[in-house]
């Protein structure tokens, strides 16, 4: 076994790697950018180096500046996580030539199956079910058409290289193919270097079955039985799970068959995951081939008990596959939902910012999680806004979703918007609940996904009043030598009649104001013309209890002088913030007469110039920021006065880019 090893990655991968490396007894080498220096994977590794600039261009992507680190350094093996080198031949190959193991596949291998279209040729040629598409080497636009139309629509354009949903377009209609096309390939070359694309009809409902394989130098290759990924949103994964809900045991032993197949194709060594579009009749092809650990490992780690980044290790160091097919058992059902800094009302529009606040369920027997940042650490613009991976397990699936909604309930996120309140919401809904989603079914509803611009429920004010009331008082502000005095205690306290009091809750940029009258526990609460008689409140344990115009309630809840946080009785999150109850400005959104910028990023396209008139929700600006594009639309119809955008320019966020004609 190694004795040092590199991580050529960072944030909650680097974390995961390092955690088995400890429990092995092996020396940690951690990498880290200009923006890391004070991450978790460099304070948890045995030792860290600078590797560059904050972007990854400029240092998780330097292969040669990393592997010059791993020489110095003294490193046997590199371990590349996923994402960034993870499939990098030439990266890989390097590792090989510098006498330094890679853990991972070969690099032929990942050059086999790192190219779609590369991957595809080869699946044809060993029989696995392919897509019809294009996935040659001529990429010009006209001939790309031509191979549309003979395609067919509705179609999909995919990058050949990377993932995570990046470079992927679904195309309905021949007019709309050149600027889907123009937009994958600006995204794909941004992401992966690299602008080339394939075409395939597009499966109307498929899901997204996944199967684990490994291989070891033996010869050996088994698989680690499936997961479900169907639950998408952009192509990007929301919520993993094993066992399948679809699969029955004939269909897994068709799949499972045909991932060790495909991998055996290109002599495959490590972990990697082979991936099937799978339609409603149960009939599945081939999509794509990932040489590499995916994020939802941790799902098949829980089923089966098994540590994925020990077997990385072992089989690179040449020992053999610790399990043969026939040993693989699987127990329970697990299931994972990613945390991310980002605004699912605003269309996910990637957060950035310190984490004031990062709650999160402890650990136990039925939940995991993976992360790479703690409270007080900043979420940048630099790199992929995910917090953190929650992975919950139980008996069966009904149990494992009933401890993801507690799991998720004690989650809280104070800082950048996050996607908690998203996923209580998802893993409530019916389709999720029944295991009937498709990898489509969250962006043709998306809308009964998101909170919107609900009203919130007085009884649900009173709840969070009476929590915010409580809490104040509790709060000593005189002298601690005579904390019985009533003049020490922040409960309104007077003379010959109760004091009246303003809790001013703000939530969505709404400001609410009750009145309250008494103390103790004991209030009369007015919001608007609604009223209520609450009497015998406590706080205790993550909730409030108390008798709300007679009827005793417990309400789940967390408060502090900041803020409220509640569920209501269908599980729906309400985030409320503390208010100063007489000093209210109200914030108002930018307006119709300029675009800002969202966030930090840099301006890809100007598709409008001053004097242009255009139309309410056309696009004029698209730029790039958190390893995507984002497309800024025009907030009216009318004249454009000045354009300060420039293509290529990074700019900062609520930079004005647009302006409008009054």
């Amino acid at each position: 076994m190694f004795e040092r090893v590199l991580i050529a990655n960072r944030g909650e991968i680097a974390c995961r790697v390092i955690r088995t490396c400890r429990r092995l007894g092996i020396h940690t080498i951690a990498v880290y950018s200009q923006a890391d220096r004070d991450a978790q994977h460099v304070r948890q590794a045995d030792e860290a180096w600078p590797i560059g600039g904050s972007r990854p261009a400029d240092s998780y992507l330097r292969g040669d500046v990393i592997l010059e680190v791993a020489k110095k350094s003294g490193a046997q093996a590199v371990h590349p996580g996923y994402g960034f080198l993870s499939e990098n031949t030439g990266f890989a190959r390097a590792c090989t030539d510098a006498g330094i193991a890679f853990i991972g596949p070969k690099p032929e291998s990942i050059e086999a199956m790192g190219s779609k279209a590369a991957a595809k040729a080869l699946m044809e040629k060993h029989a696995v079910p392919l897509v019809p598409g294009y996935h040659g080497e001529n990429q010009q636009a006209d001939f790309l058409d031509e191979q549309a139309r003979k395609t067919g629509f509705p179609l999909m354009i995919k990058a050949t290289a990377g993932g995570g949903g990046k470079g992927m377009r679904i195309v309905r209609d021949a007019g709309e193919f050149a600027d889907a096309l123009a937009s994958a390939q600006r995204e794909a070359a941004s992401a992966f270097g690299d602008d080339r694309v394939i075409l395939e009809r597009y499966v109307e409902h498929p899901r997204h079955i996944e199967f684990q394989v490994f291989g070891d130098s033996l010869g050996q290759v088994i698989h680690l039985n499936e997961r479900e990924c169907s639950a998408q949103r952009r192509y990007q994964k929301v919520l993993e799970e094993t066992p399948s809900p679809f699969l029955d045991e004939a269909r897994r032993a068709s799949m499972g068959a045909a991932a060790v197949a495909a991998a055996k194709a290109v002599d495959y060594v490590g972990a990697g995951t082979v991936e099937f579009i799978v339609a409603q009749s149960g009939e599945f092809f081939f999509m794509e081939m990932n040489t590499r650990l995916q994020v939802e490992h941790p799902v098949t780690e829980l089923t089966l008990g098994l540590d994925l980044v020990e077997w990385q290790l072992r089989v690179a160091a040449g020992q053999p596959l610790p399990l043969r097919q026939e040993q693989v058992r699987a127990h329970g059902h697990a299931i994972e939902v990613r945390l991310y800094a980002e605004d699912p009302d605003q269309n996910f529009l990637p957060a950035s910012g310190k984490l004031q606040m990062l709650r999160l369920p402890a650990p136990s027997a039925h939940v995991r999680l993976d992360g790479g940042m703690v409270e007080g650490d900043t979420v940048t613009i630099f790199y992929d806004p995910m917090i953190a991976k929650l992975i919950v397990f139980d008996a069966d699936r009904g149990l494992a979703l009933q401890r993801l909604r507690g799991a998720l309930a004690e989650c809280e996120i104070v800082g950048p918007k996050s996607n908690i309140g998203f996923l209580e919401r998802l893993v409530r809904h019916p389709a999720v609940v029944e295991g009937r989603i498709d990898t489509g079914y969250l962006d043709r509803h998306l809308e009964q996904f998101l909170v919107g611009d609900v009203a919130v429920a007085d009884h649900l004010l009173f709840a969070a009043a009476t929590a915010a009331l409580f809490h104040d008082e509790s709060s000593v502000t005189g002298s601690a030598a005579d904390p019985h005095s009533p003049w020490a205690q922040a409960d309104a306290w007077r003379i010959g009649h109760a004091g009246k009091r303003i809790v001013a809750l703000t939530t969505r940029e709404q400001r609410h104001d009750i009145e309250a009258y008494g103390h103790a526990g004991n209030y009369r609460l007015r919001h608007g013309d609604a009223t209520c008689e609450v009497h015998g409140a406590r706080l205790l344990d993550d909730s409030l209890s108390a008798r709300f115009d007679g009827e005793s309630l417990r309400v789940p809840l967390r408060t502090d002088a900041t803020r409220v946080l509640l569920h209501d009785a269908d599980g729906q999150r309400h985030s409320f913030t503390r208010a100063a109850a007489f000093a209210w400005e109200s914030k108002g959104a930018a307006g119709d007469n300029q675009i800002i910028s969202p966030m930090p990023g840099r301006i890809v396209l100007v598709k409008a110039g001053a004097g242009d008139v255009v139309e309410q929700g056309q696009e004029l600006l698209v730029m790039e920021a958190m390893k995507m594009e984002l497309a800024l639309k025009a907030p009216r119809g009318g004249t454009i006065d000045s354009v300060s955008a420039i293509q290529g320019e990074f700019v900062e966020a609520d930079a004005i880019l647009v302006r409008f004609a009054d």
